[in-house]
Formats: structure tokens, C-alpha cells, sequence
């Protein structure tokens, strides 16, 4: 199979490079001066063996391909909020014997939050969708850390909205090969949603620049606690965190990486390349839309989807606002509830 990585950043271009390593196929597709670094010098990509150059075709959209091939897998690693264009765009590419990617090619998406696999599900016949745990960094055109040791990540895999097949099965294989973990589950969402649960920590981080720390922790545990509540509303199950860190293990250990600048996660990320968007109405904006579809309150995901949302529109520096002012805004939020 040939895989085309739609969106070569921290997650697509991590894989990409290391099933180019393993001896896969890969077309990298990237856009603007991120696209221009990889055709130029190649993926460079920072991993705790070093720094490894993948010299892959890149395509800024499927027009430079031509007809799409019969073992061509689409996978999806663009930002939610991209991800509509995407769909617009590799829809309707022709493959070689007829028909279209649409109707003819599997589209896996190795995304953060649950919408992306609803919008492809509208367009795509046969859509898979990933838990993606994968420490991953791009802020820097051409270039991809990761830094996770001895497996780069953990992808569960699965067919929307339920089951398995061949295919998650072969994709699986290659995926193994290339130093992921890659369990083929029938219940893929159920990690998904686990996984959502830890990214509405995404905006906080993004904007107030923290994770650790106690205070940090304790506003997460709120924001964290809105969302499980929303989920046990809308009678919609998740892997439980002790589920989560029996399958992870120790197999993904971060280690520092030379030349990589110690960064954040991906909002953070979107946040520190200035791009003016930021996937905050996929994480925390799906505890709200939820929160509102069952009538639970969600003040806290709602402030945080707000500000993030301000931060990237008006290009503020990630981290610029103190964690003090963070925590009383939440506080007024809850009052306001």
C-alpha cells in the first residue's frame, strides 16, 4: 500500500517518516512554506536515535498525482478544523480503473478529537478512525520531532463508527513495523473519547502555558471534571485513565532531543507558528456542544474554547496570559453558571 499523509505536520509527518523508514510508500502533502522545506530538503525528522532526512514526493493536493492508485490510503492529519477542505479537495480524486477516492479508498483519520470521522463518514465509504498517542512537535518548516522511546506512539485503529476489518489489519502491520503500537479495537471511539478528555488540557496549556505544576493540575481536574460529566449524560463511554496507562505502559518514554526545542502540545503548537487557527472547538467545543445537546453546564470548556479561539485569532504569543488570571476567569465562569 502507498500511504499519503494529508497534513505533514507533528502527527502526519511523524508517521509518514517512520513508515518511510520501515520501507512503505509515502507521499507527504503539506501546504505553504512548510511544503516548500519538505520538496527543498526532505522530512527532516528528530527522533532519540538522531536526526533522520526522508527525501519523500510531496504534493500540496491531489492534482499532482493523478489518478489515485487502487492501494492508495489516505490518512488524515490535518487539524479539525481543516479537515473540511481536505475532504472537499481528495473526495473526488479520480483512481486509476474508475471511480473516485470517495467511493473506492479508505481515509484514516489520525486526529485529535471525534468530528473529523462524522464529516469524512459524509463523503468517504470507508472511514478509520485513530486514537492518536503520539508526542509529537512541528514548529519549524521541514522539520518534525518525536519523541517518544522505544515506541514513537500508541495509535489504536478501528473502522467508523464501530468494527474492524482486513484493512485496519494491514495498516496495523505497517504501523508496527514503523515503531507504533497499533491495536486494532472494534470500539475505536471509546479510546477517542478518553482521549479528549486529556486534550481539553490543550487550551489551557496553549494559553497559559501550563501543565504541571499544582495549580495547573487542580484547574485541569475541573475542566476534566465538566467533560466526564458530559459524557456520562450523553451515556457515551470512554477508556478509563487506568485502562490507558495499563496499555501505554512504559512504552512511550519522552526523552530530551537534540536541536528540538522543548515545545508544547498541539494547540500550543498552532499557537507558536501564529497560523491563526486552533482545533479549541473540537476539544473543549465538543464538551460544549454536548454539554448544551444534554443540558449540562460547561463553563469552564466554554471560556477555555474561547480564549484559545482569541489567542490564535489575534496571533497572542502561547502562554502570555499568567495561570493566576486563568484561574480567576474560570472562577467568575462557574459563578456566571
Amino acid at each position: 500500500m502507498r500511504y499519503i499523509i494529508i497534513g505533514a505536520g507533528a502527527v502526519g509527518g511523524a508517521v509518514g517518516g517512520r513508515l518511510a523508514q520501515a520501507g512503505r510508500e509515502v507521499v507527504l502533502v503539506a501546504r505553504g512554506a512548510h511544503h516548500d522545506a519538505l520538496r527543498e530538503h526532505g522530512l527532516r525528522l528528530r527522533v532519540p536515535e538522531g536526526e533522520l532526512t526522508y527525501r519523500l514526493p510531496t504534493v500540496d493536493g491531489p492534482g499532482a498525482l493523478g489518478a489515485l492508485r487502487p492501494d492508495d490510503v489516505l490518512v488524515l492529519a490535518v487539524k479539525t478544523q481543516d479537515t473540511e477542505a481536505a475532504l472537499r479537495a481528495w473526495g473526488p480524486a479520480p483512481v486509476a480503473g474508475g471511480g473516485t477516492a470517495a467511493e473506492r479508498l479508505p481515509l484514516v483519520c489520525a486526529q485529535n478529537g471525534v468530528e473529523s470521522q462524522r464529516l469524512a463518514l459524509r463523503r468517504f465509504r470507508r472511514v478509520y478512525g485513530v486514537c492518536v498517542w503520539l508526542p509529537a512537535t512541528h514548529v519549524e518548516p521541514g522539520v518534525v520531532s518525536a519523541a517518544g522511546t522505544p515506541l514513537t506512539g500508541v495509535l489504536h485503529l478501528g473502522r467508523h463508527p464501530h468494527g474492524t476489518d482486513d484493512t485496519a489489519r494491514l495498516i496495523a502491520a505497517d504501523l508496527e513495523a514503523a515503531r507504533f503500537e497499533a491495536p486494532v479495537v472494534p470500539d475505536v471511539a471509546r479510546w477517542q473519547y478518553a482521549k479528549l478528555l486529556g486534550n481539553l488540557a490543550n487550551a489551557l496549556e496553549a494559553v497559559a502555558g501550563a501543565r504541571d505544576g499544582e495549580e495547573a493540575r487542580a484547574l485541569y481536574a475541573r475542566v476534566r471534571a465538566e467533560g466526564e460529566a458530559v459524557l456520562d449524560a450523553a451515556g457515551i463511554a470512554h477508556a478509563s485513565p487506568e485502562e490507558q496507562r495499563r496499555v501505554r505502559g512504559d512504552k512511550i518514554r519522552e526523552v530530551p532531543l537534540a536541536g528540538a526545542p522543548r515545545g508544547g502540545g498541539s494547540s500550543w503548537q498552532s499557537l507558536s507558528r501564529a497560523t491563526g487557527t486552533i482545533e479549541a472547538d473540537y476539544l473543549n467545543g465538543e464538551i460544549v456542544l454536548l454539554g448544551r445537546l444534554h443540558g449540562v453546564p460547561t463553563p469552564l470548556n466554554e471560556l477555555l474554547q474561547h480564549l484559545a479561539n482569541t489567542f490564535a485569532r489575534e496571533r497572542r504569543a502561547p502562554g502570555s496570559l499568567p495561570l493566576e488570571e486563568l484561574a480567576r476567569l474560570c472562577d467568575e465562569a462557574e459563578r456566571a453558571s
